[in-house]
């Protein structure tokens, strides 16, 4: 019994700042024309739509978050795939400073990329926040899928070759289906790194291209609207329950085989 409670208040603890902000969001917390403050309703969800800015910055976010995941998960399974099956001199010290690399602070490479994205014109533009995630999320992704990869016996590639599939086709056809959990844990640790990132997200969008986290920080100003702020907010938890709702199975199944 004593358990139950306790789970039950570790539950409250951590849902009531997400139940509060959804509360939130369907209030008006500051009155306006025909809406008396302390008003509950879709007001702030409605402005969030009607705000051109807003709309753009949830439009960035999901533009360099699909072209992060999609190039990291294209790249690293083929780099995967040759720390996996293939023994060069090196291999192990490789896999572990790409691992060194990531736990990088992002702030000290902030003003190279700055310069460097400056000079090839990808400031203010979701591709170049895109391009810079996945130099932090490739390592991340390569260390997933090359635990993954190496638990495949090798006598699927030789029964693949042998039945005469190209490399592509092995690819497509047999190597992912067999790590789809795999896939599923790299792609959530991308897409969630991607999401919340505020460093390069500030430093890589000075007049445009703003992502959502940069548009809620934008929205604290002398009098903010803190019920619409909460209508951002929830607006931009969507994606991620919805990434978790579809790789669900091969997360769970992911993680069980991990451990």
């Amino acid at each position: 019994m004593m358990r139950v409670l306790a789970l039950l208040a570790l539950a409250g603890f951590i849902l009531l700042p997400l139940a509060q902000a959804i509360l939130l969001s369907f209030t008006a917390t500051l009155g306006g024309e025909g809406v008396a403050r302390g008003t509950f309703g879709l007001m702030n969800y409605t402005a969030v739509l009607a705000t051109p800015e807003l709309r753009a910055a949830m439009l960035n976010s999901a533009i360099y978050v699909f072209l992060n995941v999609s190039l990291c998960i294209a790249v690293a399974l083929p780099a995967a795939y040759a720390l996996a099956r293939y023994s060069f001199m090196g291999d192990r010290h490789f896999l572990l400073a790409i691992l060194v690399f990531r736990v990088t602070p992002p702030v000290v490479l902030s003003l190279p990329i700055f310069i460097l994205f400056a000079e090839l014109g990808l400031v203010n533009s979701p591709v170049g926040i895109a391009l810079v995630h996945c130099l932090f999320n490739l390592p991340v992704a390569i260390w997933i899928l090359e635990s993954f990869i190496r638990a495949v016996p090798r006598e699927l590639d030789e029964t693949a070759f042998i039945d005469g599939h190209t490399g592509p086709a092995f690819f497509f056809r047999h190597l992912m289906p067999a790590i789809a959990p795999g896939i599923g844990v790299a792609a959530f640790f991308c897409f969630i790194f991607s999401w919340v990132e505020v460093v390069f997200a500030r430093i890589l969008t000075v007049t445009g291209g703003k992502p959502i986290t940069m548009a809620i920080q934008a929205m604290f100003t002398f009098q903010t609207n803190i019920g619409m702020v909460m209508a951002m907010t929830c607006l931009s938890l969507l994606p991620g329950l919805a990434m978790i709702w579809f790789v669900r199975n091969h997360i769970a199944r992911g993680f069980t085989l991990r451990a």
